[in-house]
């Protein structure tokens, strides 16, 4: 007597679970936005600043925005020019840039203001430059961190806020070079231009970051 098969218990992929969220199924919409929760969290912890911290909470934003997200799946279907991720960001830029103006209004700087235009609010230097030291240096003497921390925010801060933009958007966030320029609604190229010029830019920092690791 042939043996049951066992059911398949693989997880549907996010395309899957997008095609199943299309047909109405509400579980899968709720896992599909439950699957880019974490990378929307990482979002807002990079655009967040010191300051606003002990007012806005990251999960708040997050939470606010997948609630959009859920109410306005719809509209997301309608459409063909942004991926289900990049909609996603989009409509968590919006929540954050919301809560932002809300408590700084208008103590935002210009340079800020231009970036929150397109993408709705703008990644921290000091945010950008604490990912960099903890996920890329090993633990060393706190003199020599602090020293190798300065060096690379003073690097960062001389960037153009649309370059620290892509420098977040590809390296810390993972977007591909596609889905970064769709996101601040500039060319491709561009953004490819933008992106080698802040590495290059950032090169003695992060040689810098290279001999902490060494250490």
């Amino acid at each position: 007597m042939p043996t049951a098969r066992a059911p398949d218990m693989t997880p549907p992929t996010p395309a899957e679970l997008v095609e199943r969220a299309r047909t109405g199924d509400q579980s899968a919409l709720s896992d599909l936005l439950a699957l880019h929760e974490p990378a929307l969290l990482r979002m807002v912890e990079l655009r967040l600043e010191q300051g606003l911290r002990g007012r806005l909470e990251s999960a708040d934003i997050v939470q606010e925005a997948l609630a959009q997200a859920a109410q306005r799946f719809a509209e997301w279907c309608a459409q063909t020019t942004y991926p289900f991720h990049v909609w996603l960001r989009l409509l968590t830029a919006q929540s954050l840039a919301e809560a932002r103006r809300r408590h700084l209004g208008a103590q935002m700087r210009d340079a800020q203001r231009e970036v929150a235009a397109a993408h709705g609010a703008s990644v921290s230097s000091a945010n950008a430059v604490d990912f960099l030291i903890a996920s890329e240096t090993s633990p060393t003497r706190a003199a020599r961190r602090e020293e190798t921390r300065a060096q690379v925010l003073a690097a960062v801060e001389q960037l153009e806020p649309l370059d620290r933009e892509i420098l977040s958007l590809r390296h810390f966030e993972g977007l591909s070079n596609e889905d970064a320029a769709l996101e601040l609604g500039i060319e491709p190229a561009a953004a490819s231009k933008r992106y080698v010029r802040a590495l290059q830019r950032l090169r003695p920092a992060l040689a810098a970051l290279a001999g902490d690791r060494s250490e």
